[in-house]
């Protein structure tokens, strides 16, 4: 099993910024950020593979959103730049990720950007 723990959600104004992070409670092959908002699925936000290195991003975030990470600490950040009413939602951590999914979620932390 794997504990994720998330900080770092709040309020922000359009155009704000902030920094989630997720402390992961031992090693994972990847980690990454879910969101979900009212009455909308839970997507893919951007991810990180431990083994590659390589970094994902969805459409819609790209160019706003940057995921970091440092793998000798199990924790992963999300620096969310620009941010737009839209990003509204509740931010989940996810770790060991396949097909759109993961094996371990965290307990998730709310985003709010006002207009």
């Amino acid at each position: 099993q794997v504990q994720l723990v998330e900080s770092g959600g709040g309020l922000v104004q359009a155009g704000g910024s902030l920094r989630l992070s997720c402390a992961a409670s031992r090693r994972t092959f990847s980690m990454g950020w879910f969101r979900q908002a009212p009455r909308k699925e839970r997507d893919l936000v951007a991810n990180i593979s431990w083994i590659t290195g390589i970094t994902a991003y969805a459409d819609s975030v790209k160019g706003r959103f940057t995921i970091s990470g440092d793998n000798a600490k199990n924790t992963v950040y999300l620096q969310m730049n620009s941010l737009k009413p839209e990003d509204t939602a509740v931010y989940y951590c996810a770790a060991d990720l396949h097909r759109g999914s993961a094996d371990y979620w965290g307990q998730g932390t709310q985003v709010t950007v006002s207009s």
